[in-house]
């Protein structure tokens, strides 16, 4: 059975986002609303073999560089500013 929800005092920059995100994915913000909440709301259970047959798959698009303890040092810190 459907349940009709009604949001009150929304804050302006929610509501943008979500209009905007509504506007990308071609969906309406009613839609748009119940898909973010589904996300955040309903587990999505992922095996460990395909968690991990999904890292290996990224992982292979990687660009084949080795990097150095220095490479990733700087690069965690360019992440903080």
């Amino acid at each position: 059975m459907s349940t009709t929800l009604t949001l009150k005092n929304i804050p302006d920059a929610v509501y943008e986002r979500l209009k905007q995100s509504a506007e990308l994915h071609r969906r309406s913000l009613n839609s748009e609303a119940i898909i973010c909440l589904e996300t955040a709301l309903v587990p999505v259970h992922v095996r460990p073999a395909e968690r991990l047959a999904r890292a290996r798959v990224l992982r292979a698009e990687l660009p084949l560089k080795r990097y150095e303890v220095e490479d990733i040092d700087t690069a965690k810190r360019q992440g903080r500013r």
